[in-house]
């Protein structure tokens, strides 16, 4: 193959039918094969050669030449494509360093070897623009449906073609047992789409929640026009759907709007998802209230909410708990996929047995501390106290409310309370000192003697020790593993201390050591009254 007048044309024709065929710019495939033709040059002029190839995008021309680069005389290196100032000096006036010299050399004729390498070149230069056009082209269209057609399956995983590209429908984003035919017409959910080193993958799927939130804005005007909201979606893929949508229209219904005309609508949805029963729930901005329609069918008595913990718990009558849980505990894990709250469902029966317990330890307790009768305790408990704090330092009028309870039985109530405290505090002091709790974290403001006590059994004693405890070890939290919701204990947790709390005081800590300046402190917080002012 050699480069003459005879096949010049012949280039370009190449280029332009190359660049027609796979969808890309012919400028690409044009440098494609300068490249091809100027590494086939080397391998017959010299690798250690700078050589460069130009087609003339016109004429189809292909110009070879060689270059060489002015360098200082101690860094000569490479002599084939460098040369010193002196050597310069043959070829060019007054040659600077930096400079470069080019020079025309003869086309080369092509062998067998050399063409076939120059091809390859091509070949790859071609697939590395086609993946780049493809991944530019499909990148933006991650979150959003596309029909398809299957092309073939591998190992469970289908190959669909999109067009301009291939998606891969993995076996796990399969319906249920669905099965595809070379030829049949697929609609699916765009999930990802990255670069690898085989080219961009485009990553179907049709068990992702965001496929049936898209199928319904394709079947809902309203919410295409953005007047219905989903707010969010949960999905038992090919067996139960849960989708809750909001609107700030009055006179639209939101759900019946998703429903449609004798259920059209989200038939139409249901058909795609092969028959998957789908509630539409209408979303509430008060989360018990929200939790109560997303466990419909079933009805719900009370609600009891822990927003710290995210949290809730959920009474229903006994004839109920079976509809609220539903089979293999789809309808509460749907449900709490749907809230992003953990929900924890119990009979009437079981609330009352757990109130029951709790209303004969808070009476143990103040009879035993308190040296109370059985029928005093619980008159206590009745009117809402619940620990020896409330009563030692309440409102003496509080007490007063009672039934049976004058001022001197009030007062005998509290001072036997404070005593009963101090003595406490005291016993919790001497067992951290025990402990070997030192003065810095004794003396610290704002750890109760009770919290010395349970710092030091934990190791925690001295105030550098707890300066570098983090909040969440001493208010505890919840951390998700493999998509369950885990209880993370805190050693300050049993004294009521919010994680917040448990911040400001690990930061106080730190300021006192002088780990921390406080006027950085007091910026950050200026920074957030500022951004909340924004908003």
């Amino acid at each position: 193959m050699a480069i003459t007048s005879a096949n010049q044309l012949e280039l370009l024709q190449t280029a332009e039918a190359v660049a027609r065929e796979k969808m890309i710019d012919p400028g690409l495939v044009v440098e494609a094969m300068e490249e091809s033709l100027a590494r086939a040059a080397k391998s017959r002029y010299g690798s250690e050669m700078d050589i460069r190839v130009s087609i003339d995008r016109k004429t189809g021309r292909a110009t070879f030449t060689r270059v060489r680069t002015v360098v200082e005389e101690e860094e000569l290196e490479n002599y084939q494509a460098e040369m010193t100032v002196d050597q310069a000096r043959q070829y060019m006036e007054n040659p600077e360093i930096g400079q470069q010299y080019v020079e025309e050399i003869p086309p080369v004729d092509l062998g067998r070897i050399a063409a076939q390498s120059a091809k390859q070149v091509i070949l790859q230069k071609v697939r590395e623009a086609e993946r780049d056009r493809q991944y530019e082209e499909f990148k933006d269209r991650a979150g959003t449906i596309i029909n398809g057609v299957v092309k073939r399956e591998e190992y469970g995983n289908v190959i669909v073609d999109v067009g301009r590209g291939e998606g891969v429908l993995r076996r796990n984003e399969k319906i249920g047992r669905e099965s595809y035919r070379p030829g049949d017409r697929v609609r699916c959910y765009i999930k990802d789409v990255r670069r690898e080193v085989r080219g961009p993958q485009i990553f179907l799927s049709r068990t992702d929640p965001m496929f049936m939130a898209e199928l319904f804005k394709m079947e809902v005007p309203e919410i295409y026009e953005g007047v219905i909201e989903i707010k969010s979606v949960a999905r038992d893929p090919g067996s139960r759907a849960k989708i809750a949508v909001y609107t700030n229209d009055g006179s639209i219904d939101p759900v019946g709007a998703c429903v449609g005309m004798r259920g059209s609508r989200v038939q139409a949805v249901v058909n795609e998802l092969q028959g998957e029963k789908i509630d539409i729930i209408p979303w509430n901005e008060d989360q018990p209230t929200f939790l109560v329609n997303a466990l419909q069918p079933a009805e719900v008595s009370k609600v009891v909410l822990d927003e710290e913990a995210g949290k809730i718990e959920v009474v229903v009558p006994e004839e109920q708990l079976s509809l609220a849980i539903g089979r293999r505990g789809q309808n509460v894990r749907l449900a709490s996929q749907l809230t992003a709250l953990d929900i924890d469902i119990m009979t009437e029966a079981q609330d009352s047995e757990r109130r029951q317990k709790e209303f004969e330890e808070q009476t143990k307790l103040f009879m035993d501390t308190l040296d109370l009768d059985e029928f005093f305790a619980q008159l206590l408990v009745s009117e809402g106290f619940s620990n020896l704090e409330e009563v030692a330092y309440v409102e003496l009028d509080e007490l007063l409310v009672i039934d049976g309870v004058d001022e001197g039985t009030a007062e005998e109530l509290q001072t036997r309370a404070r005593e009963f405290l101090e003595q406490q505090a005291q016993k919790a002091v001497d067992r951290a000192v025990e402990l070997g709790a030192e003065a810095s974290l004794l003396n610290f403001e704002g750890l109760t003697p009770l919290m010395l006590q349970a710092l030091a059994e934990d190791g925690i004693k001295t105030l550098e020790d707890f300066a570098t405890c983090a909040d969440w070890e001493l208010a505890g939290g919840w951390t998700t593993v493999d998509g369950e919701r885990v209880k993370d204990d805190g050693l300050l947790e049993p004294f009521d201390v919010s994680l917040e709390e448990a911040q400001d005081l690990v930061m106080t800590a730190r300021v006192v050591l002088g780990w921390v300046d406080p006027e950085e402190l007091l910026g950050t917080a200026d920074e957030d009254v500022d951004g909340d002012e924004a908003e």
